[in-house]
């Protein structure tokens, strides 16, 4: 088969960013600067130009800027994205047969024969008849051209056919970088290579990059022992969670929850009047008063009408509501009466409920995503995101979505963000890499990650290069959440407050990104249900708690302190320049961020960290003093934003004692020095 029109010329490949070879967006936040990469090439000695085009999903005409050679064919050019949305772009590349020329004409010109000095070897150099090809060539730029460009292009074509009728013995050059800029505007495209696909890419708001998690259970809100919380006591912790530095404020469930099979506490299969119950069995529809399912609101906690209220009252101190979302079903659920097909039914006619062998869920019922109504249920479940989101709900924390079919996140968020691109969605998918990237690059904004299972430094120094860097980063944004309701990890509970300190500098430095399961962490409660267990002892997935939230031993002091200077040094604020530094100790990991202000200021933050909550480590740190932007010799300031204590250093080798029951890190922020040490 011919091709279509074989004197195009040039080849483009290695487009980049694209994820899975433009299958799903790369992703990035509104402001940033967008930088694209390709290989341009063509054969022969022509030259090559190139330029990115980009647009909006709200734009019919492509917007383009010129891409410059890197060199070894290399282009590379980027654009600000300045909207929330779909963004697509390519690349174009073609002959610029004008470049050539010019080119050429330098080259013919640096050899024509010294007039002072005769050489009768010199080769005869056809100058006027190069400048007479030079005309042509700018003279169909000039046609392309408009205005004042099309004029002063005019008036270069008529210099150079006046220069090649001269016959002169020397000629200068008549091209100033100006005339080829100016040409350069208006390239011959009739024979252009447009890359093979239009990519696509996906822009969040600031707060999908970096943002600060808190947990709590709304029915343990509460002060009084005599009753559960409600929303209006989830109000009155607004300001004390705002002032230690959060702004999402994260609810589990909020809905009815199911009678049949209710867990008691402790996870006791058989409930006592009166238990809460789990709130992730949701839907009631067998109790007067209490009937409903993912749309309602449990009574105990409120109403749709206190919930919003809530959902407004958070938003005055700079936080937002993150609702959970779980997409199963207590037996009582209306859906089950409603829509038994969407559950998967036993032999004996009974619906399968929750099992992770020998564990079973008796009080949950999962759905099955190979149901013959499954478009019943994506629609069913899509309306359940669209009631809260009208409800001016901009986040969701979806539990387990690695358990649900990928093709339905990938549609259903799709459709969302069709009518609300500032919509946020994190999922708690411990699961297995690939399938956890699949639901980043499915359309999930954020992820929790492996960060609670890495504790050595081998393990979080492999772990964290691998989720801030290239390629995964195109589609992967990190929350790293030391603990959870589900996971009280070994560490914490042999490591006691040391371990809950240690653990918290890490997630809040290391990642952009990080949250806490509230009380529990600030209050150290680290005793497990068993003695092999991930498992809280009184977990609050299956009753209510008062918690001491003044207790002294409380780490709120210190967890406030982190979040203000996450707040004031914006190179915390990312993850992109996260880089690790030599230790000689095993047990100390040090590490930096960086951050390059629009005015110029730069902020600079190192961490240095003891590993081992039981005692003392120290040891040498070898700095990277090129990362961190600092000439050999300099002398620096270090201040550590934990305690207020400066330090003068002076090269890249220094030294650092970390006692765990004190404080197991240094946090600095660095300091350059007005002249070499």
């Amino acid at each position: 088969m011919k091709p279509v029109e074989g004197r195009k010329r040039v080849v483009i490949e290695q487009v980049a960013p694209q994820v899975d070879c433009g299958r799903y967006p790369a992703c990035r936040i509104v402001g940033d600067v967008v930088t694209v990469s390709a290989a341009v090439f063509g054969d022969g000695h022509d030259h090559v130009a190139a330029r990115l085009l980009y647009r909006h999903e709200s734009e019919r005409r492509w917007r383009s800027v010129k891409m410059v050679d890197l060199g070894n064919d290399v282009w590379s050019a980027g654009w600000t994205v300045d909207q929330l949305g779909k963004w697509s772009f390519t690349v174009q590349g073609w002959v610029d047969h004008f470049d050539t020329w010019c080119s050429d004409l330098k080259k013919r010109l640096a050899a024509q024969a010294d007039p002072y000095k005769p050489d009768p070897n010199a080769i005869v150099q056809d100058i006027p008849l190069a400048l007479q090809t030079g005309a042509l060539l700018l003279e169909e730029i000039a046609g392309r051209a408009k205005g004042p460009d099309a004029r002063h292009l005019t008036e270069v074509v008529l210099s150079l056919r006046w220069m090649a009728d001269q016959k002169a013995s020397f000629y200068e050059n008549p091209i100033t970088p100006e005339i080829m800029e100016l040409a350069a505007r208006y390239p011959d495209l009739t024979l252009a290579t447009k890359f093979e696909r239009e990519l696509p890419l996906w822009v969040d708001r600031e707060r999908a990059r970096y943002s600060t998690w808190y947990e709590l259970f709304p029915r343990s809100a509460s002060t009084d022992p005599a009753r559960r919380g409600t929303f209006a006591d989830v109000e009155a912790l607004l300001p004390e969670i705002a002032a230690m530095g959060f702004d999402v404020l994260y609810m589990p469930p909020v809905h009815p929850i199911g009678v049949a099979y209710r867990k008691g506490p402790n996870n006791n299969v058989v409930a006592q009047p009166g238990d809460a119950g789990s709130p992730w069995a949701i839907g009631a529809a067998k109790s007067p008063g209490v009937e409903g399912g993912h749309k309602s609101i449990h009574p105990e906690l409120g109403t749709l009408a206190t919930f919003a209220h809530l959902v407004k009252e958070t938003r005055k101190y700079g936080m937002e509501v993150a609702m959970d979302i779980a997409f199963q079903a207590s037996p009582d659920h209306p859906w089950v009466i409603d829509h038994p097909t969407w559950f998967k039914h036993r032999p004996d006619g009974s619906i399968q409920y929750a099992e992770n062998p020998p564990k079973k869920y008796q009080d949950i019922y999962p759905l099955d995503f190979e149901s013959v109504d499954w478009r019943g249920l994506w629609e069913e479940l899509y309306q359940v995101f669209k009631f809260w989101v009208d409800r001016d709900v901009k986040i969701f924390r979806v539990d387990n979505p690695h358990t649900k079919a990928l093709p339905f996140w990938e549609w259903c968020i799709a459709a969302i963000h069709e009518d609300h691109p500032d919509v946020l969605f994190l999922a708690e998918a411990f699961t297995r890499p690939h399938v956890m990237y699949s639901l980043a690059k499915g359309g999930f904004t954020q992820s929790y990650t492996y960060f609670t299972w890495r504790n050595t430094k081998a393990e979080l120094q492999a772990y964290l290069e691998e989720i801030t860097k290239p390629p995964v980063t195109d589609f992967f944004q990190p929350n790293l959440w030391p603990n959870t309701p589900d996971i009280l990890h070994d560490f914490l509970q042999k490591g006691g407050r040391p371990a809950f300190m240690q653990r918290l500098i890490l997630a809040a430095t290391l990642g952009a990104n990080y949250g806490i399961y509230g009380p529990a962490y600030e209050l150290g409660e680290n005793t497990p249900a068993k003695a092999v267990s991930e498992e809280y002892l009184n977990s609050e997935k299956y009753e209510a708690r008062v918690w001491d939230r003044k207790a002294s031993h409380s780490i709120a002091p210190l967890i406030t302190k982190v979040n203000q200077i996450r707040r004031t040094n914006p190179a915390l604020q990312s993850n992109d320049s996260l880089q690790f530094h030599p230790a000689d100790n095993p047990n100390i990991l040090c590490y930096s961020k960086t951050h390059m202000g629009e005015d110029g200021q730069e902020n600079v933050i190192l961490v240095a960290i003891n590993l081992d909550y039981s005692q003392e480590q120290a040891g040498w740190i070898d700095l990277d003093l090129k990362a961190l932007h600092i000439p050999h010799g300099q002398s620096f300031d270090v201040e550590d934003l934990l305690t207020g204590n400066h330090y003068q250093w002076a090269d890249r080798s220094n030294y650092v004692a970390l006692r765990p029951e004190v404080l197991p890190a240094h946090v600095f922020r660095v300091t350059k020095q007005g002249s070499p040490a």
